[in-house]
């Protein structure tokens, strides 16, 4: 049974594995292919590529960007991407900037609420990685103001909560483009997560396909037999090619695992197949 995983993060966003250590655990977990898709950040895919090189593992150059859409934070995949186009890194560097004001923000509110923390500690602590709410919350946990990554969220860093501060976003649309700029397929990320229900996500789904949507990620780890099937249809009714993935985090999320997402996560072999054609029809010029 060849599985892949077309959701990743590693710790140059909020993932717990080095690149190359998330490529040693897809080859010993006998994944035929893995998209490595940090948030807002390609930092990692270098060093994964390098891991990958002689390896039996298909190793995809891939992203997480954020955007808004009516006043919701949505995600919107880039796979196959060409990590290395100017024009993308300059705007990725937009979220970079944008995502360090908000940690000194986030930094002060913390220390506000009795919990001080600086942004020297948080670099030195996560140096070169992409910070984000992940890693505030493993910093406090291991300065002991928490017990855990969720006391963290639930009392302090999720949405409504003392310290949360939104993120500056970008409209989906300019998303989609950023990910065609460099040359990737744009896809839908867990498009049931977004609190709506199905008319909402069905109207989110035909207004990305105007601005150029290419997939929807229907296979998911906290997707239901039902709900993957449905998000299957939606993605036949828009013309999208289907995509998958786990979302594997590592120590945030250890309920989630590498390709198995909770245990019954399965993303066939056709799906990769399905996307690689895809991106050879867009004249995509990657390594296939």
């Amino acid at each position: 049974m060849n599985r892949i995983d077309l959701h990743v993060h590693s710790r140059e966003s909020d993932g717990s594995y080095a690149p190359a250590e998330l490529v040693a655990y897809a080859i010993e977990k006998g994944l035929l292919a893995m998209a490595l898709t940090d948030h807002d950040t390609v930092s990692g895919v270098a060093e994964a590529v390098r891991a990958a090189e002689g390896t039996e593992l298909f190793l995809i150059p891939g992203v997480e960007l954020s955007a808004e859409y009516r006043g919701r934070d949505i995600h919107i995949l880039g796979l196959f991407l060409d990590y290395t186009s100017e024009a993308f890194l300059s705007g990725l560097e937009g979220f970079k900037e944008a995502r360090e004001k908000r940690n000194e923000k986030m930094a002060a509110l913390l220390t506000e609420h009795h919990m001080p923390l600086t942004m020297e500690e948080m670099r030195e602590e996560f140096t070169d990685a992409v910070l984000t709410r992940a890693h505030f919350a493993r910093m406090l946990v291991k300065k002991g103001y928490v017990q855990s990554y969720r006391e963290a969220f639930d009392r302090f860093l999720d949405d409504g909560k003392p310290c949360y501060l939104p993120k500056e976003r970008i409209a989906p649309e300019d998303a989609i483009r950023m990910i065609h700029q460099a040359e990737g397929l744009a896809v839908l990320a867990h498009p049931l997560l977004y609190r709506m229900d199905m008319d909402g996500v069905r109207t989110l789904v035909g207004f990305l396909k105007e601005q150029g949507l290419d997939g929807l990620e229907a296979i998911y780890s906290m997707n239901s037999g039902r709900e993957e099937q449905r998000m299957k249809e939606l993605a036949d009714e828009y013309g999208l090619f289907i995509s998958g993935g786990s979302d594997f985090h590592g120590v945030l999320k250890p309920h989630i695992g590498l390709g198995t997402g909770r245990g019954d996560l399965y993303v066939p072999e056709e799906i990769l197949t399905n996307l690689i054609n895809a991106a050879k029809k867009k004249r995509l010029p990657n390594k296939f």
